[in-house]
């Protein structure tokens, strides 16, 4: 389904300090630069504001000097449902906090749950930067149509899917006999409802919980769906080791954890894996050769006490990753936040296990929550940095609010980036924007919030 993109906007530009990776490699950071949309929501024109070309395509600018434009952050896991429960249930363990928070709340997320909740989620999410977000809902379809109807109406862009378990379940009101097919049949229709709507900007992905709600047939069929039509594939990879002894003992022939999903077809290349905190060099090999996708998600990992992802080992095998807030599990909706604990995550290894590994600098993080983020979803030509002909989805980040004192000015890009990670501020963003549409959330910059482009 490919839908109507939302009508064009009159073109505009924004003059300020532009920081973001480069697909090349290296990094743009322009004191004094200029970004110039075009009215397809196109980046028409990014450098340098004394290079800026007289012409229509680059209007005269907005200025938010001396605030930041940066591409927009990618979340690749967040639980739609869940956000009401973010911050309860610190330390207990996956499958106890599953039982105790997480199937109370998403047992209640129907309909009328999904028109409360859906609005302010993607508002909240645009305020925290997060211009594209991978999310799960709830098991019930009508919700889920709720939910897109949402993210449609507000501009973000958006990679959702109803969750399919069909044992160790939550809707008792469905019988075992008949949550398969319907399960399967649901999803199918919401895919061919939302998948590609507005121009690709909304997409679904077949979302089969995890191994121990599922069954082989569950996790074969919902990969069959996802290949045939064209879609993404979620779902959860060794995120605990009391959850990776519960997959052993049900798929007692299975080589591992990631074995058990290879076998019903669903490691391929728009599969997203959250966490694979515990994973084998075996199953690292099997992900980098399939090209699927990992979903870092270090605050949730640390605050179920679930694990630490040896993050450099895999990104030196070359596995694509990118970063999840995981919210529930995770306590914030903030990629910035979710940089910061994965910074010092990776830190606590090199002390503990004694890792040489290099450690991701505050660029590299960046890079890991924009453009590695937009790759591991297959958009790596399309989002996550801002050079000519991406689409524009991009923000404005003022790092004044970051300053430990008024003035004490970040001009080093690395140090930019680092201050923009470990003191992270809630208000910072003051826009957003995907194909160039202003999104509702962030709270602008009082002497230019009248001057915005919407």
């Amino acid at each position: 389904m490919t839908g109507q993109r939302l009508p064009e906007r009159p073109p505009f530009s924004i003059r300020a300090r532009l920081l973001s990776p480069l697909a090349e490699g290296g990094i743009l950071d322009v004191t004094d630069g200029t970004v110039g949309v075009d009215a397809g929501g196109r980046i028409a024109w990014v450098g340098p504001t004394v290079d800026r070309p007289s012409s229509s395509l680059v209007p005269a600018s907005t200025d938010v000097r001396p605030s930041v434009v940066m591409p927009g952050l990618i979340d690749l896991h967040a639980h739609l449902p869940q956000l009401p429960a973010a911050g309860l249930g610190h330390g207990l363990d996956l499958l106890t906090w599953l039982e105790r928070y997480v199937f109370p709340i998403e047992r209640t997320f129907d309909e009328d749950a999904a028109a409360r909740l859906a609005p302010v989620a993607f508002r909240a999410m645009a305020a925290a930067g997060t211009t594209t977000v991978v999310a799960y809902g709830a098991v019930y379809e009508g919700s889920m149509d709720v939910a897109f109807e949402a993210a449609e109406a507000h501009g973000i862009r958006a990679i959702l899917g109803k969750v399919m378990m069909d044992r160790r379940r939550y809707d008792p009101a469905v019988t075992d006999a008949e949550v398969l097919d319907l399960s399967l049949r649901q999803s199918a229709d919401l895919c061919s409802r939302w998948h590609g709507r507005d121009d690709g900007r909304l997409r679904y992905a077949f979302t089969p919980r995890f191994a121990v709600s599922c069954s082989k047939e569950m996790l074969r069929e919902s990969a069959r769906l996802a290949r045939d039509a064209g879609a993404h594939w979620q779902t959860h990879l060794s995120e605990d080791r009391g959850e990776i002894a519960e997959v052993a003992a049900l798929f007692p022939d299975a080589l591992d954890y990631l074995d058990v999903y290879d076998r019903a077809g669903g490691v391929f290349e728009r599969a997203i894996f959250a966490h694979a905190v515990h994973l084998s060099e075996r199953e690292v090999l099997r992900l980098v050769d399939a090209g699927a996708a990992v979903a870092h998600c270090p605050a949730s990992n640390l605050f179920l006490a679930s694990g630490a992802m040896p993050l450099a080992r895999y990104l030196g095998a070359g596995m694509r990753v990118g970063l999840g807030s995981d919210v529930a599990g995770g306590p914030d909706l903030s990629i910035f936040s979710v940089m910061r604990v994965g910074a010092y995550t990776q830190n606590a290894l090199r002390v503990v296990r004694g890792l040489t590994d290099p450690v991701l600098d505050g660029l590299g993080w960046l890079r890991l929550a924009t453009l590695d983020g937009a790759r591991a979803l297959g958009l790596g030509d399309t989002i996550g940095s801002l050079e000519v002909g991406k689409e524009a989805d991009m923000i404005v980040v003022d790092p004044a609010l970051t300053a430990p004192v008024p003035w004490a000015d970040a001009d080093d890009p690395e140090e930019l980036a680092g201050r923009l990670m470990f003191r992270s501020h809630p208000s910072m963003v003051r826009a957003a924007w995907v194909r160039g549409r202003l999104l509702e959330g962030p709270l602008p910059l009082s002497t230019t919030s009248a001057l915005l482009p919407r």
